[in-house]
């Protein structure tokens, strides 16, 4: 099976300014990614897909791919990865005629992400080949049945449950998880008969804490740069 990472990193982050080149552990945060997919028994083609020059530039210097630039208009902040996806496996088969027989979509801003769940990611698709996707998640924190909104300045929960949820103990309440931005794979398949990354069938992989970081503010960076520097 051909098996493509793509590693989708758009240069306008608005909350750390060049978040994907930032540097952790004294390379650019990106090349995490990259050095994990480069590890996997399974992945045989590594691309970045950006926006950006410098981004590009970093991406290569790291052992990635950057065949092409990705056009501005699927590069806004509010572009979907969707988007981002197809415009890579159009363009792959247009001008190399290559398609692959799984995608490989890992998020730049998980650093502690293990090659070794990236390879179990990739066979939980390959052995169940009739669902959609496989997508990574974490046991989340802050429970939904706590969670609130406010309607004409009055809070209003969020879940509306019969009993009141909120007063309850976290262990009597349902375990949820959350994505954790971190590892989907998926099929072409998927992307373009489903129109979506994930598809309905999807396939759970559970990350713990550490692993699931997912760097989004400079509060993140400065303490992924502490637990960094604990490990070493």
């Amino acid at each position: 099976m051909k098996i493509l990472a793509i590693i989708l990193a758009r240069g306008g982050s608005q909350r750390i300014p060049r978040k994907n080149i930032v540097r952790l552990g004294g390379v650019p945060l990106i090349a995490h990614t990259i050095r994990a997919a480069k590890k996997s028994k399974y992945i045989d083609r590594i691309i970045v897909s950006t926006d950006d020059l410098d981004i590009g530039a970093a991406a290569k210097r790291y052992g990635a791919e950057v065949p092409f630039y990705r056009p501005a208009d699927i590069s806004r902040w509010s572009s979907s990865e969707h988007e981002a996806l197809k415009h890579a496996l159009d363009w792959l088969k247009k001008n190399e005629k290559y398609k692959p027989d799984i995608v490989v979509k890992l998020f730049p801003t998980s650093p502690f992400r293990k090659t070794a769940s990236i390879d179990r990611c990739i066979e939980l698709l390959a052995d169940d080949w009739n669902s959609d996707s496989v997508r990574s998640i974490r046991r989340c924190k802050e429970h939904p049945y706590k969670m609130w909104t406010i309607v004409n300045g009055k809070l209003k929960r969020f879940v509306d449950t019969e009993k009141e949820s909120h007063t309850l103990s976290y262990q009597l309440l349902p375990t949820i998880y959350v994505n954790n931005a971190s590892i989907d794979i998926t099929k072409p398949s998927t992307i373009y008969k489903k129109h979506s990354v994930t598809g309905t069938d999807i396939i759970p992989y559970l990350m713990d804490e550490e692993e699931s970081f997912d760097i989004n503010t400079m509060q993140d960076l400065e303490i992924a740069r502490l637990l960094w520097r604990s490990k070493r």
